[in-house]
């Protein structure tokens, strides 16, 4: 993680997410986006490290998640949202934009990561395609990013 010196925890969440096969994101305490793994890549269609950190509005943007509409979810109504400001696991559906250009339905659930100071310092949020088949293509391992 580039920037200034991030706390532990994110640190370690973030040598966590590397070697988990579903896709993962690491979020710092504001919202902005720290890192995601090589599944999330291989979903969105870029690696992270060709796009590096983001804030919120810009991730939002680029990736969703969107209603069911085409709108913007707002960021406040997602399960990352409650798992920074009350400190408490959520989980909840919504559509984001793979790399294919389609809107997907996924399924994302997010923990708060709580290190030594006040309130979480970052969340995890772990997520999936609510279609049976695409969800299974995603979680085997078996992904690469197509560029």
């Amino acid at each position: 993680m580039s920037g200034s010196q991030k706390p532990l925890e994110l640190i370690l969440a973030r040598n966590l997410l590397t070697s988990v096969t579903t896709p993962s994101l690491l979020v710092g305490r504001g919202g902005q986006l720290l890192f995601y793994n090589e599944a999330a890549g291989a979903l969105l269609g870029r690696p992270f490290e060709d796009v590096g950190q983001m804030a919120p509005d810009e991730w939002t943007r680029a990736f969703g998640p969107f209603e069911d509409d085409g709108s913007p979810t707002p960021i406040e109504d997602l399960p990352l949202t409650d798992a920074l400001r009350e400190g408490r696991p959520a989980h909840g559906e919504f559509r984001i934009r793979f790399s294919d250009g389609a809107y997907h339905r996924i399924a994302a659930s997010a923990m708060p990561i709580v290190g030594g100071g006040d309130g979480a310092s970052g969340a995890m949020v772990i997520f999936w395609p609510v279609d049976d088949e695409k969800a299974r293509e995603v979680t085997t391992g078996r992904h690469e990013v197509v560029r």
